[in-house]
């Protein structure tokens, strides 16, 4: 007899919902806080990608819940953004009416699947209960000094009508286009809100020393904050302009051949001479056309323009050319860099281009290519015979003496570049008097709400659509005129505090202000959050900012902890069919709805589970889901018209009490696929002993580590075990370590080196016990009789062998 999911699917949702199982509870002193990153609910509805992640984190509440912990394990939506936006621009459709209706098909999807998120703690970052709170964190960054309105060069894309993030930037035959929908992308100097994340990048760097994330996450981070130390040194022109330039190997300084300037820099048109100017522009133009992934790239061929100007420099006092070249980038450093060849690949490349002179100063017997490393000195005057920190601290000294030079630390972050030019966003909540005077929107008419209006689309003059909204625009207030920012901010914004906002929410739309005593109460019991689980996609820019802010909040001492997460996990994607990465494109999108209505919900969360380990990458595959299912049904049938015993024979006691202790310990550490074959393990064991007297708490503690994985089927399981409670709220099983004692043991039995049979016996038996036993088997007999027995090899508690001859 199969089970029917359909029947059971609704029957148990409907309970859980009616009973409020998944509520959060506040009354244990041990607390878990499991969070997912939440969905953009896009029109497409939840693939079976996304169920990975939340089936993991479920596995992992349920676990954690039945262990008798406070657990909260909420769900919201991340619904500001382009893709709605773009989608209402195309139908004619309002983005939040549009959002609305995707929120309702994910909560359904969620639902179906039996995730245990208490929903009363549902956020919506598109919410003005919410955005409130995320333009309240905004007014504290700019009082801190830390958001800052400025002329920076931007990813534009005038056909979308908005600046773009650099992950929202994809390089198509050669140039730079939108992600989402392939438009031309250009470099731009705009006027834009920034926040300074890089006043926090040591602090964000210490932070990463006590987390408990994948080492390769954590090593993407401090990559993508590049600390480095090293030195500033001034090289002046011959008219006198200051060229600051950063290196961490200042001991090379002897071998400067030339020095290079970022397109960007704003010292560029103040050294460039009159007869290079129009080639400087062109490059420049060129330049912008290009993004950051595509500059950095050392396998292209390098190109430059040489300004007309020459360095001095500091050490030497030898001129130097001064060129500008697209592979320095403005952001990072000073935004010039002294070249040395002859120790640097990238400019030994350019030098040989340019026929630039090449000048060794570290000793190679190869001087073919460009030596990266360390070795003795050579033609560097002032510091021959010295090691390199010895080398690079006297330099140091040395320019520091004359004001030309110093120690410097040096970060490769970047500010957070926080505006858009979109309708669909977060307000800002600024306003500017008619001096054009920033002045922050009174904290008591917070939240600033998008007006009512037909006008969300882009203006292609770098203005956002609501600009065009001159009611909303213009304000007065006690009798003075201001105008609003008409920018909106990205969609990162509210992903950057949502954990932080469950443990506002007493049920959805409603917040209690973050900086009160209660919130502040709330924070101290919950955070920080205990097992974080997303994309590998996310492993830099949202775990970044969403940092950030908590350790603003933190020094604001509005939260109690620095680092928002203390334990992220990074699951591998789910692949289509085909092993390639779903997409509608490729046609091999999996929607979960076809598959629970075939194979049900539990099924579909089980196979996940069992498919791999949880950070792998793996391919799709229904055998596996059908396998999945065949083994439901087979565990639906150890409970199915049996009845078992409340009297232990001790038959089962060690295999069930070493499940209980793998599945506990395996859970704990993530790795659910092998938690299920210990399951598997367990129900083959129960089926050697059926019919017969099965031990019943035997049976209800499979249920209760089998509702992990298929919470509908172990409910069903439990009610027929005689249980009127929900399986969810029992009590994790225990494991005996006085019943995992091995006492018996099975020994083979050969003769002249072949099986012949085999018993169980007591452990430890002497060896004329062990070949009495043999000796009393039917099927050895039948080879010994009537034969001399030359040799009899005994190895205690394994094996016995007879040899014999005619």
């Amino acid at each position: 007899m199969d089970f029917s999911h359909k029947a059971i699917e609704k029957k148990w949702q409907k309970y859980w919902a009616e009973n409020n199982t998944y509520k959060t509870t506040e009354s244990n002193s041990k607390k878990a806080f499991i969070l997912d990153m939440f969905p953009f609910p896009s029109g497409a509805g939840l693939h079976v990608g996304h169920i990975k992640g939340y089936t993991a984190s479920d596995v992992f509440a349920r676990f954690r819940r039945m262990q008798g912990y406070d657990v909260l394990h909420p769900i919201g939506w991340d619904a500001f953004g382009l893709p709605a936006e773009q989608y209402a621009l195309k139908t004619g459709n309002d983005p939040r009416d549009f959002t609305l209706k995707n929120i309702d098909t994910f909560r359904r999807q969620l639902k179906a699947m039996a995730f245990s998120f208490d929903f009363e703690k549902e956020v919506n970052t598109s919410d003005p209960n919410y955005y409130k709170t995320t333009q309240w964190i905004f007014q504290q960054l700019y009082k801190k000094g830390l958001a800052e309105n400025r002329d920076i060069d931007v990813n534009w894309c005038q056909e979308l009508g908005t600046v773009l993030a650099n992950d929202e930037v994809i390089i198509v035959n050669g140039k730079m286009v939108s992600e989402r929908g392939e438009h031309l992308v250009v470099k731009r100097k705009m006027r834009q809100w920034v926040l300074k994340i890089t006043e926090y990048a040591e602090k964000l760097l210490i932070g990463l020393d006590n987390l408990q994330w994948p080492q390769a996450v954590k090593e993407a981070q401090k990559n993508w904050i590049g600390k480095s130390v090293g030195a500033e040194v001034l090289f002046e022109t011959e008219l006198g302009i200051k060229i600051p330039v950063f290196t961490t190997r200042v001991d090379t300084i002897y071998g400067v051949s030339y020095v290079v300037l970022a397109p960007e820099n704003e010292l560029v048109h103040k050294v460039t001479t009159p007869e290079y100017k129009e080639e400087i522009e062109q490059y420049i133009n060129q330049a912008k056309m290009k993004n950051e992934i595509d500059r950095k790239d050392e396998s292209k061929p390098k190109t430059g323009v040489f300004t007309g100007s020459f360095v001095i420099n500091p050490i030497t006092k030898e001129k130097a050319p001064l060129w500008i070249a697209d592979y320095v980038l403005d952001g990072y450093g000073t935004g010039a860099v002294m070249a040395v060849p002859a120790h640097d690949p990238r400019d030994w490349e350019f030098a040989h281009k340019f026929n630039l002179p090449i000048k060794f100063v570290l000793k190679t017997k190869d001087e073919s290519k460009a030596f990266v490393g360390e070795s003795a000195y050579v033609n560097s005057e002032s510091i021959m015979g010295l090691n390199k920190n010895a080398a690079i601290q006297k330099l140091i000294e040395i320019l520091e003496s004359q004001n030309l030079g110093s120690k410097k630390i040096n970060y490769k972050l970047r500010d957070w570049i926080f505006s858009r030019q979109r309708f669909y966003g977060e307000p800002f909540p600024v306003l500017y008097n008619e001096l054009g005077e920033i002045e922050l929107v009174p904290e008591q008419e917070l939240p600033v709400t998008l007006p009512k209006t037909e006008y969300i689309k882009p203006s292609g003059d770098g203005r956002s659509p609501l600009a065009n909204v001159h009611d909303w625009v213009n304000v007065e207030i006690a009798g003075k005129h201001f105008v609003r920012d008409t920018n909106t901010m990205p969609q990162t914004a509210g992903s950057a505090w949502y954990f932080l906002a469950y443990l506002l929410t007493n049920k959805p739309g409603e917040l209690i202000a973050i900086n009160s005593a209660e919130a502040k109460q709330r924070f101290a019991k919950w955070m920080p959050v205990d097992l974080y689980i997303g994309g590998q996609e996310h492993a830099v820019g949202h775990l970044l900012y969403a940092r950030f802010w908590t350790h603003v909040l933190y020094d604001l001492e509005i939260v109690p902890t620095p680092e928002p997460f203390q334990n992220y996990f990074s699951q591998g994607m789910i692949l289509g069919p085909d092993g390639r990465k779903m997409s509608k494109s490729w046609g091999n999108v999996i929607n979960p709805d076809d598959v629970i209505d075939s194979h049900g919900a539990d099924t579909l969360r089980l196979y996940e589970m069992f498919m791999g380990p949880l950070e792998a990458s793996l391919p799709w595959s229904y055998d596996g889901l059908d396998a999945g299912l065949k083994w439901l049904n087979r565990a639906y049938r150890v409970v199915y018209k049996n009845t078992f015993s409340l009297i232990n024979n001790g038959n089962l006691d060690f295999i069930y009490n070493d499940v209980v202790k793998k599945v506990t310990q395996m859970i704990e550490e993530y790795k659910f696929n092998t938690a299920i074959s210990q399951l598997m393990i367990l129900v083959n064991a129960f089926y050697k002993e059926i019919p017969g007297s099965v031990y019943q708490p035997y049976v209800e503690g499979f249920v209760k580590m089998l509702s992990l994985f298929a919470p509908h089927l172990a409910e069903e399981m439990w009610r027929m075990l005689g249980q009127n409670s929900t399986v969810t709220l029992s009590e994790w099983p225990v494991y005996d370590e006085t019943k995992m004692i091995i006492n018996k043991v099975t020994i083979a039995f050969q003769v002249n080196g072949k099986l012949r049979g085999s018993a169980e016996v007591d452990l430890n038996l002497s060896s004329e016990e062990i070949l009495t036993i043999a000796k009393k088997d039917a099927n050895v007999v039948k080879f010994i009789e009537g034969k001399s027995i030359v040799k009899e090899i005994v190895v205690p508690n394994k094996i016995i062998n007879i040899v014999v001859k005619d």
